[in-house]
C-alpha cells in the first residue's frame, strides 16, 4: 500500500454515485485505513422512504410520497451538515458517503413541477449555509451492476427498484457534476472494487495523489483523463 494519506490533501472527501454503486463500503474502507472520521447518510431514519419505494418507481410523478421523502432528506442532511461545522470534525480527515447537493439531484428526478418549485424555494434558503467537500469521488456502474449489488446487500425496500429509475438516476449525475464547482474524480467501478481489493485501493490512492483537477476521470484501464472547467465533455456513463 502506498504511504500517501489522501486526507493530507483533502480534509473532506465525499463519495457519490447512484444507489448500490458502493459509496458506503468505500467510505468505511478509507476511514479505517487512515483513521479518518466516517460520516454516513441515514436513509433508514426516513419514515417515508419504504412507502415511497412500495408505491413504485415506474411513474415518479404519481408517487404520493415523493415530496415528503425529499423534504425529510433535505432537513436531515441540513442537520448532518451542521454537525460538520462543529470544531474538530475535520481533525484527521473526514469521508462521507453523500453530498448535500445530491438531495437536489434526487428532487429534480422524483418531483413533479409544482412540488419541485416548493422544494427549490426551501432548498435555496438553506443551501448557502452548507460547507462543500474538498473533493468528490464519483463512482459509476451500469444498471445491471447496480441491480446486482442492490440484490447482494438485501435491503427489502430496495428490491423492486425499477431499471428505468436507476438508469435515470445514473444519467442525472452527469449534468449535476457538469454544473458543480467542487473538484471531482469520476471512477468506473465495473471491474474495480477498492473497498474489497487492496490492489484497487492502491490504484485509487495513486489517482488521488496525482489528482490535478478540477475534473478527472479514471477509466477501467487505470489511466486518468483531465476535463477542462469549461466546455468539458463528461465521461459517458454505462447505463
Amino acid at each position: 500500500m502506498t504511504g500517501f494519506n489522501p486526507f493530507t490533501r483533502f480534509r473532506h472527501i465525499a463519495i457519490e454515485g447512484p444507489i448500490g454503486v458502493g459509496k458506503s463500503s468505500l467510505t468505511r474502507r478509507l476511514a479505517a485505513l487512515f483513521g479518518a472520521r466516517a460520516f454516513f447518510e441515514k436513509p433508514e431514519e426516513n419514515p417515508y422512504l419504504e412507502r415511497y419505494y412500495a408505491a413504485g418507481t415506474e411513474d415518479l410523478s404519481a408517487n404520493p410520497y415523493a415530496l415528503q421523502t425529499q423534504l425529510f432528506f433535505l432537513f436531515q442532511r441540513l442537520e448532518q451538515m451542521r454537525e460538520l461545522m462543529q470544531g474538530g470534525m475535520f481533525d484527521g480527515g473526514l469521508v462521507s458517503d453523500f453530498t448535500f447537493e445530491k438531495d437536489a439531484l434526487f428532487a429534480r428526478l422524483t418531483l413533479g413541477d409544482e412540488d419541485h418549485r416548493l422544494y427549490t424555494q426551501i432548498h435555496r434558503r438553506y443551501a448557502p449555509q452548507v460547507p462543500a467537500p474538498d473533493l468528490v469521488i464519483w463512482l459509476q456502474a451500469s444498471t445491471t451492476t447496480l441491480q446486482a449489488r442492490i440484490a447482494r446487500r438485501g435491503l427489502a425496500m430496495e428490491q423492486d427498484i425499477a431499471d428505468a429509475y436507476l438508469q435515470d438516476l445514473a444519467g442525472a449525475y452527469a449534468p449535476h457534476f457538469e454544473a458543480s464547482a467542487v473538484p471531482w474524480l469520476a471512477v468506473d467501478t465495473e471491474a474495480f472494487n477498492p473497498a474489497a481489493r487492496g490492489t484497487d485501493m492502491q490504484r485509487l490512492l495513486g489517482w488521488l495523489e496525482n489528482f490535478r483537477g478540477p475534473r478527472e476521470f479514471a477509466g477501467p484501464a487505470g489511466g486518468m483523463a483531465s476535463l477542462s472547467t469549461s466546455g468539458a465533455t463528461l465521461p459517458a456513463l454505462k447505463i
